[in-house]
């Protein structure tokens, strides 16, 4: 119990810290895009070591993300890009992720590496008398399941049903169901749990 209310306690102190910086993040929101100010805003506070810098980062996004619990350790150099994110209490996101736009649920673990995309039409391809960066694309909020695990280097750009686990290094390019087991590239389902 003790414990508890100091995390509670240290929690908001560092609430109070980020404060000023999520003051100026919605006064520049007002003239600059915010998708890009918010990734800008994220790699800043990726560079924060330790658990003092996961709480920094929890309190920043519990304040800028579509909606972010408490309870979540943002390690080190993991970085989001879309502020349209949701993220459910006991979820661990582990060093060098890099996320889009996605919901992850409860109690899930998440590799060091892990690539979130914001599905797998970021990027339009069709016209080759346009190039590549100026056809824009479609951004998808990808959706990943309670109780998950996605391995170290994974790439995620499609559904993860929950209870299922994701290889290291697998590249997840359609829906996976719930309760499976998914390696390869393109990931396909090994067993079932």
């Amino acid at each position: 119990m003790q414990s508890l209310s100091a995390k509670s306690i240290f929690s908001t102190f560092c609430t109070i810290l980020v404060f000023p910086l999520y003051l100026c993040y919605r006064l520049l929101g007002m003239v600059i895009d915010k998708n890009s100010l918010f990734a800008t805003y994220s790699q800043f506070l990726s560079l924060f070591p330790g658990k003092t810098g996961s709480y920094l980062r929890n309190s920043f996004y519990r304040l800028t993300m579509t909606d972010c619990e408490h309870e979540i350790v943002f390690s080190f150099g993991a970085v989001f890009s879309q502020i349209d994110t949701e993220i459910r209490s006991g979820v661990y996101i582990g060093p060098q992720c890099n996320i889009g736009s996605c919901k992850i649920g409860k109690d899930c673990l998440l590799g060091s590496g892990v690539h979130v995309l914001s599905g797998k039409e970021q990027h339009a391809i069709a016209s080759v008398e346009t190039s590549i960066k100026d056809q824009g694309g479609r951004l998808t909020k990808v959706e990943i399941g309670d109780d998950c695990w996605i391995g170290n280097g994974a790439i995620i750009m499609a559904d993860v049903g929950s209870k299922s686990v994701v290889a290291a290094g697998a590249v997840v390019v359609n829906p996976v169901g719930d309760r499976v087991i998914v390696a390869g590239n393109p990931a396909s389902v090994i067993k079932q749990r």
